[in-house]
């Protein structure tokens, strides 16, 4: 989707201004979102695509006037508001209201270190020999697709290198549909890192020292052509 999220190369939107020693976080409820978020995820209600495209697919005024925690919340809201775990009703009210629904799964306060240092690895075994190689000159397919992608805008049409071949992962375009959806599912394909040049990007006035790497699935690529 061509969300307000991705608006990388774009102007206007100021200087960044790293803080010094910057906390992990600005606020005690920010502390909050992270650990109800994390909590619901585990239930197995929905995937970290699923979670992404929640965010990714809020209305752009909400996206870009909220805060980095304010969109996580936001977009666990829509996501439990879907599946019927939560009513508009009880998110105005602050309580629970309704008898909560069962749950498979659930992430014990003490379960939690184990869990996170864990992980969970995308990476999946291959069935089919990776179409491109290192040092092969790509060209990213110019898509808008209207669900979740990871392709960026400013990188559609653009030719790269490939500097590197990560293995076989779950797609994550896909991988965040809905379960019976066509096309859903892990649709494990090769992941590759592309090199681009600033000028191939963003023409003759970009810095010629720049270079942009983007993680790039095999669906996004085509070989280029002289």
């Amino acid at each position: 989707m061509n969300g307000p999220h991705d608006y990388g190369g774009q102007h206007g939107w100021g200087p960044i201004n790293p803080e010094a020693a910057e906390p992990p976080f600005h606020a005690e409820w920010e502390t909050r979102a992270l650990a109800v978020t994390l909590a619901m995820g585990a239930t197995g209600q929905w995937n970290i695509d699923m979670s992404r495209a929640a965010r990714e697919s809020l209305p752009p005024l909400q996206y870009l006037s909220s805060s980095y925690y304010e969109i996580w919340i936001a977009a666990l809201e829509k996501l439990m508001l879907q599946r019927g775990l939560v009513t508009r009703e009880e998110i105005l009210a602050g309580e629970v209201r309704d008898k909560a629904l069962p749950l498979a799964r659930r992430l014990a306060a003490s379960d939690v270190a184990t869990a996170l240092a864990r992980g969970t690895s995308s990476e999946r075994p291959p069935h089919a020999p990776a179409r491109f190689s290192v040092g092969q000159t790509v060209r990213m397919l110019n898509l808008h697709p209207r669900g979740h992608t990871r392709l960026p805008r400013y990188a559609r049409g653009r030719s790269g290198r490939i500097v590197a071949v990560r293995g076989v992962h779950v797609f994550a375009d896909s991988h965040a549909l809905p379960p019976g959806e066509p096309g859903a599912g892990e649709n494990p394909q090769w992941l590759y890192t592309v090199s681009f040049s600033g000028r191939e990007l963003w023409g003759p006035e970009a810095d010629a020292s720049l270079e942009v790497s983007v993680d790039a699935w095999e669906r996004y690529l085509e070989a280029a052509t002289a």
